[in-house]
């Protein structure tokens, strides 16, 4: 089965060197997509927490979904730790739209190797355009 999509593609080069290539998907299936910023602390563990912010991988609009997330927290304690996870179901908000709850641990790091636990609402949808 083939899926239209459309999208675009953007590359770049960093200040060190490297090269990349970020895909911003604007349509799947023939409906526009959207995604939602999420950001928060991680709980205080091993003397110290980490902050983390992002943006969710796209998903359809109009229909029940979830969104796939990925982010690496603040290098707090000499490291950082990854975050990565899927979100709950479409929650509505009053005035139109939707956010998701996350909630999950963190990647095991730092000197004292640990985690980290976090937990939080994504903000209300961003149009995929």
């Amino acid at each position: 089965m083939k899926i239209p999509v459309k999208g675009v593609v953007i590359s770049s080069t960093d200040s060190d060197g490297s090269h990349s290539h970020k895909l911003y998907i604007t349509s799947w299936g023939g409906r526009p997509v959207h995604s939602h910023e999420f950001k928060g602390v991680t709980s205080f563990d091993v003397g110290h927490r980490h902050a983390y912010a992002g943006l969710t991988a796209p998903a359809p609009s109009g229909v029940q979904h979830t969104h796939r997330y990925h982010t690496v927290t603040s290098f707090d304690d000499g490291h950082s730790h990854v975050i990565t996870g899927v979100t709950g179901p479409a929650i509505p908000v009053p005035g139109g739209g939707h956010i998701h709850h996350f909630e999950g641990v963190t990647t095991v790091n730092g000197a004292m190797p640990h985690t980290h636990y976090y937990r939080g609402n994504t903000g209300n949808e961003v149009a995929g355009d």
